[in-house]
């Protein structure tokens, strides 16, 4: 779960939130020399089943699965089509670089598509509760 800040509501029950960037290095960048971008603002769309309201601070969560889907989709799938290629094309056609560019590419076109299918499915963040802002 992440905190974030309620910038938008829309007529649709759908909200966009303001989260901060975090970072490995607990946002202090300057001190442990890393050039992170960290302090970023990262607007959300998101679903908002409670109702908050603009102005509000509540928690987001991610829909079960879609992070897992996104890093299938985004690295998994054209690197084993380009490890493929270069051994199909290899053990057939002994032009295995040729044909693991045709698959890293085919990847990257795949990508694009998954892309645009999980856009269509909905937000992938929930808000799920306000947060207590005398504890925060």
């Amino acid at each position: 779960m992440e905190t974030a800040r309620v910038s938008s509501v829309f007529p649709d029950g759908s909200a966009e939130v303001i989260r901060m960037k975090e970072t490995g290095c607990g946002g202090n960048c300057h001190q442990c020399g890393g050039g992170c971008s960290s302090g970023k603002a990262m607007p959300l769309r998101t679903d908002n089943p409670i109702g908050a309201a603009v102005g509000d601070l509540v928690t987001i969560q991610a829909r079960p699965g879609a992070i897992a889907k996104a890093v299938l989709a985004l690295y998994i799938l054209p690197l084993v089509l380009f490890v493929g290629g270069f051994l199909l094309g290899e053990h057939l056609w002994q032009r295995g670089m040729i044909v693991s560019l045709a698959g890293l590419v085919l990847g990257m076109i795949l990508v694009k598509l998954a892309d645009k299918s999980m856009s269509k499915k909905g937000n992938v963040y929930t808000i799920t509760g306000f947060v207590n802002q005398t504890n925060a």
